[in-house]
C-alpha cells in the first residue's frame, strides 16, 4: 500500500471515529433529556395532573393548526355519523 492510500484510509478512519463519537455523545444527551422529561411528567402527576392528557396536548401542539382543524372536523363528522355528537 502506498503512502497516499494509507493516508486516505487513515483520514477516513479518523472521520468515521469522529462521527461515531459525536453520535455517542448525542445519544448520552438524549438519554439525559428523556430522563428529565420523565421527571417532569412524574412531577405533574404528583401535582394531580393527568399525564396521558398532557402527552396528548403536547402531540397536538406539535402539529400544524390547519392540519389539526381538518382532523377535528373529520372527527366531528364521523362522530355525528355514529350518533355520538350532541
Amino acid at each position: 500500500m502506498d503512502d497516499a492510500a494509507f493516508q486516505t484510509e487513515s483520514v477516513a478512519a479518523d472521520q468515521l471515529k469522529a462521527f461515531i463519537e459525536r453520535i455517542e455523545r448525542l445519544e448520552e444527551e438524549k438519554a439525559g433529556i428523556a430522563g428529565d422529561i420523565k421527571d417532569v411528567y412524574a412531577e405533574a402527576k404528583a401535582n394531580g395532573f393527568d399525564t396521558k392528557v398532557i402527552r396528548k396536548i403536547i402531540a397536538i401542539r406539535k402539529r400544524d393548526y390547519a392540519e389539526r382543524q381538518e382532523e377535528e372536523a373529520i372527527l366531528e363528522l364521523y362522530m355525528q355519523a355514529l350518533g355520538m355528537a350532541g
